[in-house]
């Protein structure tokens, strides 16, 4: 084998074996289902710039086997589900009703990510008569709700 051929070689497997060790951050994916993304600020988080720091939390604390679900709300931007102290396979839900019926016509889900134990949904739009209820899920189980808000 040339130098050549063993330098390119060794260098290869380096960076291979660099990327393999760097730990790249996980990101548990949102997933959405019925008209959820029909409204405004829906598939946006509750940090975006323009709602950061107008939601309050609504409602008491859920919990469930020493786990935690937290409804928030901001009059501007919508609400959004909480969940915390949760373990791995479960989901943080925020379900929409466009009537305020109370039948959830879209909702939005956030697992949680490895290495942590919160997750927080993204923001539905519960405003202008639409009401929305946060939902703790875990193995596709519902383990604590809210009311409708």
């Amino acid at each position: 084998m040339s130098r050549r051929s063993l330098t390119t070689l060794l260098a290869a497997g380096g960076a291979a074996a660099a990327l393999a060790l760097s730990a790249l951050p996980a990101r548990a994916a949102p997933y959405s289902g019925g008209n959820y993304g029909a409204y405004g600020m829906e598939g946006q988080y509750p940090t975006v710039s323009s709602c950061a720091g107008t939601f309050r939390q609504v409602g008491a604390t859920r919990y469930a086997e020493g786990m935690a679900l937290k409804y928030f709300y901001s009059a501007s931007c919508g609400s959004f589900a909480r969940i915390e102290n949760s373990r791995a396979n479960c989901a943080a839900v925020l379900e929409r009703s466009d009537s305020g019926a109370g039948r959830a016509d879209g909702w939005v889900s956030e697992t949680v990510d490895p290495g942590i134990d919160y997750a927080y949904s993204k923001i539905g739009n519960n405003l202008n008569g639409r009401v929305s209820r946060a939902l703790l899920t875990c193995d596709g189980h519902v383990w604590a709700q809210t009311g409708w808000y």
